[in-house]
């Protein structure tokens, strides 16, 4: 089969919507108990288009979405602008098949385009899978919460990982105007 990764249209967010609400049903990839509605995701899709982020799919040969990512600002303050945290959702029946992998790859050049200097990821600690994606796309465990969030009548545990993008690039000169 054939894949290809491409910019998401606003035609795309139902495909979308239905893949985060099965997360959020399914899997403690997700930290929310409810799902969205359409107009959740257009918000989304509209704010990070705002902000200049990319949301990618990957689709078939048919075009059907079979998975998204994207990334947005990390934290809200001036001193993280150059860190974003990503997002990488792969729809159930296509887990497996490497596409979690094509977003990465794709997903972490744009970032780099985009002049981003640390990407960092938040994933559930029994999240093995997730945890295996990142390490093989260069990311390395910085820390871990125990504890910090709950789902389906549990605990969770929180594991931080981060790549960054440019080793060795220098921090931007400070304007003294």
């Amino acid at each position: 089969m054939t894949y290809d990764i491409r910019d998401a249209r606003h035609a795309d967010l139902p495909a979308i919507r239905d893949i985060y609400n099965d997360a959020v049903l399914r899997t403690t990839a997700i930290w929310n108990e409810q799902t969205v509605d359409l107009g959740n995701r257009q918000a989304w899709f509209s704010a990070r288009q705002s902000q200049g982020y990319p949301v990618l799919v990957v689709v078939d040969e048919e075009d059907n979405v079979l998975g998204y990512a994207s990334f947005g600002d990390w934290r809200p303050f001036d001193g993280f602008r150059h860190t974003v945290e990503h997002s990488v959702y792969v729809r159930n029946d296509q887990c497996g098949n490497g596409l979690g992998s094509l977003l990465m790859t794709a997903l972490i050049e744009r970032a780099r385009a985009c002049g981003k200097h640390v990407m960092v990821a938040a994933i559930e600690s029994a999240n093995a899978a997730s945890i295996r994606l990142h390490e093989r796309t260069g990311f390395i465990t910085t820390g871990q919460m125990p504890q910090v969030g709950t789902k389906f009548g549990r605990w969770l545990d929180l594991t931080f990982m981060q790549l960054i993008l440019n080793p060795g690039a220098l921090p931007p000169a400070v304007d003294k105007e």
